[in-house]
């Protein structure tokens, strides 16, 4: 019988997503360590959202403390799926140890530790999160800038708008300007797509200015 081992290094992510899929359908701790060691080297997105979900079917008492391990992998995928799986299994004590990678060095990782931490924050820590996060604020790259926008209004209003408040005053333009942002997504949910276009927009307008004065 072909063992998962063997499936997994197959080069096609059809053969791979069908058999993460099957050692979700029918768990074993037998699979626990096989199935970690995948999110470490997984090229394929869909595979790696199989790969959490076959994870998350497993007892949370043995996957926790072994997924925990990884947020220590010198390879950034390992990290980011394992923030991203212990969000799914939103055990709120491994809140320090999530929060811990919010300074990472990995812009992915830090990107996926911004939305695990937000679903994992106990309520009596919303507020210094929103702080943590806010710091932030004035990202250049597009992609960073929404995520940190969107992470913040994950927080809720109660505690984001103040901090919103102080970074609105803000000396930094790019502050300020990421500060309004994150409040018109606060307010407009469905507004992420048309800031990031609006964004772009913005950054090829300056490279065109910045280009014609040499």
């Amino acid at each position: 019988m072909t063992s998962l081992v063997t499936y997994l290094t197959d080069p096609r992510a059809t053969v791979r997503l069908r058999a993460v899929m099957a050692a979700g359908t029918t768990p074993t701790a037998d699979d626990l360590e096989t199935l970690v060691d995948q999110c470490a080297i997984e090229p394929d997105l869909q595979v790696r959202e199989m790969l959490t979900w076959a994870l998350i079917r497993l007892p949370a008492e043995l996957v926790v403390p072994r997924v925990l391990r990884e947020l220590d992998r010198p390879e950034a995928k390992a990290r980011s799926q394992a923030l991203h799986t212990l969000s799914k299994i939103h055990d709120r004590s491994v809140y320090p140890q999530v929060a811990a990678r919010l300074e990472d060095l990995d812009p992915g990782v830090v990107r996926t530790a911004w939305r695990a931490a937000v679903v994992l924050v106990p309520d009596d820590s919303r507020s210094a999160l929103a702080r943590a996060l806010a710091v932030q604020l004035g990202q250049a790259d597009p992609e960073m800038r929404l995520s940190l926008s969107r992470a913040l209004v994950g927080l809720g209003a109660d505690v984001v708008e103040p901090v919103l408040g102080d970074a609105a005053s803000h000396r930094n333009e790019d502050v300020r300007a990421h500060a309004a942002e994150t409040e018109r997504l606060l307010h407009d949910p469905s507004a992420g797509s048309e800031l990031a276009r609006e964004r772009a927009r913005r950054e090829v307008a300056l490279g065109r200015t910045r280009s014609a004065k040499g």
